[in-house]
């Protein structure tokens, strides 16, 4: 979404902490921080290739080999999960309102047209490129970085967040036309906040009949209280189709109310 400072934190380096267990490893703690240099940051970018390019067959253009780099990588603060051996298992970056004016946009701008978006955007933060390490894909991590995604809002003051989620179309994009079906009906935004894809899934030319169920993460956004905000794009470069999600935090639902937006610091 490199940051060699701590431009745009309050207090770098808070951390936050969760239990995590699974069946394939024991219990252990996670560490929930910012990165508050290259060499961390670099660490996040490898992880993201090695999940997107290595093991999804994204198609990368990048700098440097091995790492998923961009243009708004050096605007974006990023947010890192360490395990108890200090391993890097999950990264989410952020490009909070005054980094998106330096850069010049969004990086959903790429794939949207946010135009009536106007009125969120000096106090909207951008959610990207979140990367989970396979060997702990079993919740605990995404919701440790949601609690510093939180905190993170509340310390500057943001009302609202903006991001996609992606679902693979190497079926040909029938599941997600399927997918885009199903939750058009149930988890639709108001018109709005809709968002045009500028590159559209064609959705109207493929089966929409199939039984769809959204990917673990795109589910839990909803259950937060993410809106779907129009007809999900197609990234070529990740053979994905991308839908558009926009969360406010007064629609955040009462359970993860309590849960995320009173997080004590340790």
């Amino acid at each position: 979404m490199y940051q060699d400072d701590t431009r745009g934190l309050d207090t770098p380096g808070s951390i936050y902490r969760a239990a995590a267990t699974a069946d394939h490893v024991h219990a252990a703690s996670l560490t929930i921080t910012w990165a508050r240099s290259a060499d961390e940051v670099l660490d996040a970018q490898r992880l993201r290739w090695k999940v997107f390019a290595d093991e999804l067959g994204a198609r990368i253009s990048s700098p440097r080999p091995g790492y998923d780099i961009d243009i708004f990588d050096p605007y974006c603060d990023h947010l890192l999960a360490r395990n108890a051996e200090g391993e890097l298992v999950g990264t989410y970056r952020v490009l909070p309102p005054h980094q998106a004016k330096r850069v010049g946009g969004l990086y959903s701008e790429t794939e949207f047209d946010l135009t009536r978006l106007v009125q969120l955007r000096p106090r909207l933060l951008e959610l990207g490129r979140a990367c989970v390490h396979p060997d702990w894909r079993h919740g605990t991590v995404i919701m440790a970085l949601w609690g510093g995604l939180a905190d993170y809002m509340q310390r500057h003051g943001l009302d609202a967040m903006i991001g996609c989620s992606s679902v693979s179309i190497r079926d040909g994009g029938h599941y997600a036309a399927s997918l885009w079906a199903r939750l058009r009906r149930t988890h639709l935004a108001s018109i709005e906040d809709h968002m045009q894809a500028r590159l559209p899934l064609p959705v109207d030319s493929l089966r929409q009949d199939l039984r769809a169920e959204p990917c673990a993460l795109l589910k839990g956004y909803l259950r937060v209280g993410a809106r779907i905000c129009g007809q999900p794009a197609w990234d070529p470069d990740f053979n994905t189709a991308d839908f558009p999600l926009l969360l406010r935090l007064r629609d955040v639902s009462p359970r993860y109310a309590r849960h995320f937006l009173h997080i004590p610091r340790v």
